[in-house]
């Protein structure tokens, strides 16, 4: 076949026949991806590049930068720089000689990151490379691990399939970036339905529902991070190997059939025999093999003479489960239990929490009042009910025929509004969950206070008020100064510290004028007003699970000036005695057994006083301000991933893979009028330590001095090993940021 160029040369890879194990009539074969010019991923380089020259968003001669640990970034260099753009890439120590002296010969330009970062290598890569693009302009990031044209480049490798065998059963991938294997399959289930699509994944990656191990030794597979083009939906079994298992059939793949492949490919082989073995006659498997052996000749093929004789069979587990060896399973691609999600957070975890349950084998339903609330809900891809979520009968209705008779797995909010309804739907379908009455003692705060009270479990002082002319009498059995806020909000809404009674009568006025709030629910009528404790703000972020409440950590809290109480920072985990620390998680144990709490997360407020630990809140969810994103690279624990798997009943992993120490703080101003800009977003992003600059609010926007959560404009978040180095951190980095408020 004759081509005009290296680059119309990619593509058109040989189909062999392999000589396997399996009862007559199975068919077995290998797209060998690897016999392109460097491996698979020159496929996705053409793709991405041309298309992107195509439209504008790569000018002629301007740079590429790209991070990868081998094949994309031999694509790269051979699309890239033959036809004339400058190539960047970044990698880490992983990277082999060979494809680093390929790359340098090439003419590509390659960084070397010396140190993971919070999620291990791929998120210090991505840092470097942010860092890069900042300093080439003009310059453009494929994006493997998102850009849609990943997958689109394997529409060829599927017409070359089908162009050569006519039909697939089955087709076996290795998963990466989720490139190859969703994009081959999503093109053949097209032309055959019944297609089954089997994934590779490593023991040590997050792909599939496992924790993160950044030093396995695997590469071209697996992730520590969740690439966007992996279509969950189109997969219907995962397989694990762990290093040794995928070395090891590696080294089979080559004695056996003669193919000296990467690990990748050797993983595959694996699979793909032992599906050929226990396959029904008739059937015709295909695996793809993506990468040459030549980058594993210190690595794969240097076997130990004393080697660990590989299993000879997957052990089957249910997916979620912990994994240390080959295993695989099953995810009914076409009827996977159904999680019923009750209204959801509008920013933050909510659309988050949709496409964390299909990563996790599950189908997400949404019932909304309103769908166009929800800002990303059509890119979730996420069946959506409209209804009304506050009655119950409706909302029960509603789930039965959206159910249809399929497997209801668990019901679920990330909405402090809708903890009640949620519960209450999983009680009336029989789906395991806390009791609706546990979530009203939190979701009404003059009811958490009466049942601490009865369970004797230290708090302010309180009175319940449903008309200002009680807030005298109220005022004085609790004292001042005091605290008046709503029982029925979320968060620091309208909470404010009352120095006089006067001040807490029109507070109390005030908020028992609000009859509907932000949700349109109806309010509940009712004003605590509660004494003030003094001493520091903590939280004890907690997580309810087989009768016990485990405590993740102790969160330290820094709060706006009074009268407000705005978080305008955490620390994670906070800085206390061990004994005290210990007290907190006691007193937020309790709390949680005296309301009834058993299953999911909670955010237990609490002021350490001159007598102990005291509960200002108990918050039958996750933690707001951004800690679940301090408690991850801290920890290791996705808090948002488990509470999916609680409301489910799938594994839990609440054990910590790392101590580290993660802080935020908030952007505010200063004064009130309208924001101008926020100057040195990339100094301060470029700080040691610091992980991310965000900023939330657009420019244009009314702003004013912190009064509620609303106010905070944007954040930084730092990691580090200690306490010190964070702060240290998000000090050098406030220094670099200024938030530029005009008049009004």
């Amino acid at each position: 076949m004759r081509h005009e160029s290296i680059v119309e040369a990619i593509g058109h890879t040989p189909l062999v026949r392999l000589r396997v194990a399996a009862p007559e009539g199975v068919e077995v074969y290998a797209k060998l991806e690897l016999a392109n010019n460097f491996a698979m991923k020159d496929r996705v380089a053409r793709q991405v590049v041309t298309e992107a020259r195509r439209s504008g968003a790569l000018k002629p001669g301007a740079p590429i930068v790209e991070s990868s640990s081998g094949t994309m970034a031999l694509g790269l260099a051979l699309v890239g720089t033959h036809l004339g753009h400058p190539v960047h890439i970044v990698t880490d120590p992983r990277i082999d000689p060979i494809t680093l002296a390929k790359l340098r010969t090439l003419g590509c330009e390659v960084h070397v990151v010396s140190a993971m970062g919070e999620q291990g290598w791929q998120s210090a890569r991505l840092d470097l490379l942010a860092e890069l693009m900042t300093g080439l302009p003009g310059a453009f990031w494929p994006q493997q691990y998102s850009n849609p044209q990943n997958p689109a480049a394997y529409r060829g490798l599927a017409e070359e399939l089908v162009a050569d065998l006519g039909t697939v059963d089955v087709v076996v991938g290795s998963v990466g970036s989720g490139g190859s294997l969703c994009g081959t399959s999503r093109a053949l289930l097209e032309r055959f339905p019944d297609l089954r699509v089997v994934g590779v994944d490593a023991v040590g990656s997050v792909l599939f529902g496992q924790p993160d191990v950044p030093t396995r030794r695997q590469s071209g597979l697996g992730n520590s991070l969740y690439p966007d083009n992996i279509d969950y939906r189109l997969i219907d079994e995962v397989h694990w190997l762990s290093d040794d298992e995928a070395f090891a059939a590696t080294r089979a793949l080559a004695r056996e059939q003669k193919i000296f492949a990467g690990n990748t490919s050797g993983s595959v082989y694996r699979v793909l025999t032992h599906l050929a073995a226990n396959a029904a006659p008739g059937t015709r498997l295909v695996g793809i093999m993506p990468d040459r052996g030549d980058r594993y000749v210190d690595t794969v093929y240097a076997a130990d003479a004393a080697e660990p004789v590989p299993a000879a069979e997957p052990v089957p587990v249910r997916y979620g489960e912990l994994v240390h060896s080959w295993s695989y399973a099953e995810i009914s691609r076409r009827e996977r239990p159904l999680l019923l999600f009750v209204e959801s957070n509008t920013t933050g975890t909510g659309m988050l929490a949709l496409t964390t349950a299909v990563r996790l084998g599950l189908e997400p339903v949404l019932f909304v009042v309103d769908p166009a609330r929800y800002q990303g809900l059509a890119e979730t891809g996420c069946r959506v009910v409209v209804c009304d979520t506050d009655d119950p009968q409706a909302l029960r209705k509603a789930a039965e025929e959206a159910a249809g008779g399929r497997e209801v797995a668990g019901v679920t909010t990330t909405s402090e509004y809708y903890l009640v309804q949620a519960a209450a739907l999983a009680e009336g379908l029989g789906v395991a969950a806390n009791p609706a009455s546990a979530l009203a003692a939190c979701r009404d705060k003059s009811a958490t206070r009466r049942t601490l009270l009865a369970h004797g479990v230290r708090q302010p002082r309180f009175a319940e008020v449903r008309d200002p002319a009680e807030v005298e009498a109220a005022v004085a059995a609790v004292g001042l100064p005091c605290v008046v806020k709503p029982v029925d909000e979320s968060g620091s809404h309208e909470v404010l510290w009352c120095g006089d009674a006067a001040t807490a009568t029109e507070q109390a006025r005030r908020l028992l004028a609000v009859t509907r709030n932000v949700r349109g629910q109806a309010s509940a009528g009712t004003v605590l007003v509660e004494e003030f404790l003094t001493g520091p703000e903590f939280s004890a972020e907690m997580f309810c699970a087989d009768g016990e409440a485990v405590c993740v950590g102790i969160t330290q809290r820094t709060v706006s000036e009074l009268p407000y109480f705005v978080e305008t920072g955490h620390l994670f985990p906070a800085v206390l005695p061990a004994g005290t620390a210990a007290a907190m998680a006691d007193t937020a144990r309790r709390s949680l057994e005296a309301v009834g709490l058993n299953r999911g997360p909670a955010h237990v407020e609490l002021r350490l006083t001159a007598e102990g630990p005291a509960v200002i809140e108990i918050n039958a969810r996750l933690a707001g301000g951004m800690i679940p994103e301090l408690i991850r690279p801290a920890t290791g624990i996705d808090l948002l991933d488990q509470q999916i798997r609680a409301a489910a009943g799938l594994p839990l992993n609440l054990t910590p893979e790392r101590s580290r120490s993660a802080g935020i703080r908030f952007l505010v101003a200063a004064e009130p009028g309208r924001l101008a800009a926020v100057e040195g977003v990339e100094r301060a992003g470029a700080v040691a330590g610091v992980e991310r600059v965000t900023v939330t609010a657009a420019v244009g926007r009314p702003v004013r001095p912190v009064r509620e959560a609303y106010d905070r404009l944007g954040h930084v978040i730092a990691v580090g090993d200690g306490p010190e180095q964070v702060g240290a951190a998000l000090d050098a980095a406030l220094a670099e940021l200024a938030v530029v408020v005009e008049g009004r």
